[in-house]
Order: structure tokens, then C-alpha cells, then sequence
């Protein structure tokens, strides 16, 4: 435990570091009309993410290289992007690059099943991308990830990854919340594209070891409640012929926090406790049959489904009323 509080001490001190540096770089997140913060806020505070991932390699021996390489890779592109923008492709090459080194580390690079692997290394590089969207109300992306990385510790037990990379993960999320899961307007930092695409990383690292260790993929579950409105809002999207590459605020947690003034920490505890409970259930209630599993899955998937329909059908009208203030 000592080992733990040295190293949760250690990310503190880093990210108050980098928080000097941000400010004297002002590297910050100005609010525009997509925004749903109004006020200046230091960005890339996620770096810490890949910082502890170092640290914990640094604590624990270098167990997975090439983890640890493509994570660094993807996080120092993102940071660059969180600075200056970079173009959509070189983003892009470098996250499927990225994706290819971890897919080496998990041992999955078996060509003569090349059309699974590049199913694979697209989805990989899709839901980094989906994970990306969700920073845009405070809390989320922290909560959200932790909500993810405590049933991945509790399911692992040590069969899939070295536990103590998990939970160096956590003290990462943890000392991230301690300056951004904070009401409106008194956060101190976002997490950047750095942040969110680097935690992504890593939650698809274990979960992926998680997913060819046991032949289940129903164990996306995890991820399953932010899934379903990402995916859900994606296909709006497409029906309202919009450019997908633009910022929006049609996320079923973005209509509650802006169009329905629910608070940021409400929304974020949500779907915080919605995917923990989703998981625990899984985890410890559903048979480990693969029928059981499934059926949960479906179950599960056509529930929120439904829910997100009836809620854009009630609510959406409010974030056209938003658009249309915004042409006049």
C-alpha cells in the first residue's frame, strides 16, 4: 500500500508541475458556442495518464514495451494536436499505428486471420476516437473512465494483466478528478485530446487482454452505456446529414447538462453509476455461460437503446430551439 500513496504523491506533484508549465505555455481551452463550460481552463491536464503509466513502469518493471511505447506515441501526437491542430489523417495514422503496437503486445498479430485483425484494429481505433467525444462536460471523461477501470480491477484478479497497472490507472484518474471533478466553472483543468485518447489506450489495453484471454466479447459491456449514446448520437447525426468531424452538443449527457441545466456532476454521477451497476451485475449475477452472457448483452443494449430514443424524442426539441438562437 506504501508503494501506492508514493506514487499517487508522485502524480500529484507532476500534474501541479504541468499546470505551471500550461499556464506559463497558456495552453488552455477557450469556451466557443459548442462549449459546454464558460469559462478559460488550462487543457491537457490527461497528460497525467500517460505520466502514470511511466511511473508505474518505472515502479514495476517495464512488463509491456511495446503498451508502453504505442501509449506514449499516441499521447504525445494528441498533446501536440491539443496545442496546434493537427490534420484529421496524420491523427489517424498515428492512432492505427498506435493500435498495431498494442495488438503486437496482446500477442493478436496473426496474419493468416489478417481480416479479423483489421476488424479488430478498426474498432480499436473507433471507440479511441468515440472515447475522445466525451470530454465535453467537466467530470465525464474521469468519472466515466473510473466507473470502467473498478470492474476491470475487480474482474481481472490478476488472470489478464498485472493488477498494479490498473490501479496506478485509478491513482492517475483519481489525482485527474482532484482538479477536474468539480462543479461548473471551478475546474482547474481539462484533459485534452492527450487525456482522453490516452486513458482510452489504456482501458483498451486491459479490456482487450480481458476480451482474447477469455474469447468473450460481450465483456464490452464496460463501456456499454457511454457506447450506446456515442454510437446512437453518431447515427442522428448521419440521418441529419451533418459533418461528423465538427464539435456538437447532441450527446444525451450534453442535452441534460446544457439544454436541461442539470448539473455536471449529476449527469457525470449518472452514467457513472449506470455502468458500474451494468458491470457489477455482469460480473457477479450473470452466469459465465456465453448464452447468459449474451442475452444479458442484448438485454442490456436494447433497454438503453430505448432509452435514448424516448429521451431525444422528448428533449431534442429544446437543442434545435439552442441552434436556431445561435443563427439570429
Amino acid at each position: 500500500m506504501l508503494v501506492y500513496l508514493i506514487i499517487f504523491l508522485l502524480l500529484l506533484a507532476a500534474e501541479l508541475i504541468y499546470f505551471k508549465i500550461a499556464d506559463k505555455c497558456n495552453i488552455i481551452d477557450k469556451p466557443n458556442e459548442r462549449s459546454s463550460h464558460s469559462t478559460v481552463v488550462l487543457r491537457g491536464g490527461g497528460i497525467i495518464f500517460l505520466l502514470g503509466a511511466w511511473v508505474w513502469s518505472a515502479f514495476f518493471g517495464f512488463q509491456y514495451p511495446w503498451f508502453l511505447a504505442c501509449l506514449t506515441l499516441v499521447s504525445v501526437v494528441s498533446f501536440i494536436d491539443d496545442i496546434k491542430s493537427l490534420p484529421d489523417s496524420a491523427r489517424l495514422v498515428v492512432q492505427f499505428a498506435a493500435a498495431l503496437m498494442a495488438f503486437y503486445q496482446m500477442n493478436i498479430l496473426h496474419w493468416n486471420m489478417w481480416w479479423v485483425v483489421l476488424i479488430a484494429l478498426v474498432v480499436y481505433v473507433c471507440i479511441t476516437n468515440v472515447y475522445n467525444f466525451m470530454y465535453c462536460i467537466i467530470g465525464i471523461t474521469a468519472g466515466y473512465s473510473l466507473a470502467v477501470l473498478v470492474p476491470l480491477l475487480l474482474l481481472n484478479d490478476g488472470r489478464f494483466v498485472d493488477p498494479s497497472l490498473i490501479i496506478v490507472s485509478i491513482l492517475s484518474v483519481l489525482v485527474f478528478c482532484v482538479f477536474n471533478f468539480r462543479p461548473k466553472g471551478k475546474a482547474k483543468c481539462f484533459a485534452g485530446d492527450v487525456g482522453s485518447i490516452g486513458i482510452a489506450f489504456i482501458i483498451l489495453f486491459v479490456l482487450g487482454s480481458v476480451i482474447i484471454k477469455t474469447g468473450d466479447v460481450t465483456y464490452l459491456l464496460l463501456l456499454i452505456v457511454y457506447g450506446v449514446d456515442a454510437c446512437l448520437t453518431i447515427c442522428h447525426r448521419i440521418f441529419l446529414h451533418e459533418n461528423l468531424g465538427e464539435a456538437h452538443r447532441k450527446h444525451v449527457y450534453q442535452i441534460m447538462a446544457n439544454e436541461l441545466k442539470i448539473g455536471h456532476m449529476k449527469v457525470t454521477s449518472l452514467y457513472m453509476l449506470l455502468q458500474l451497476a451494468i458491470s457489477l451485475v455482469f460480473i457477479y449475477l450473470i452466469p459465465t455461460t456465453v448464452l447468459a452472457h449474451w442475452i444479458y448483452l442484448v438485454s442490456v443494449l436494447a433497454v438503453l437503446a430505448v432509452a435514448y430514443v424516448l429521451f431525444k424524442k422528448k428533449y431534442y426539441h429544446l437543442h434545435e430551439e439552442y441552434l436556431a438562437s445561435l443563427k439570429k
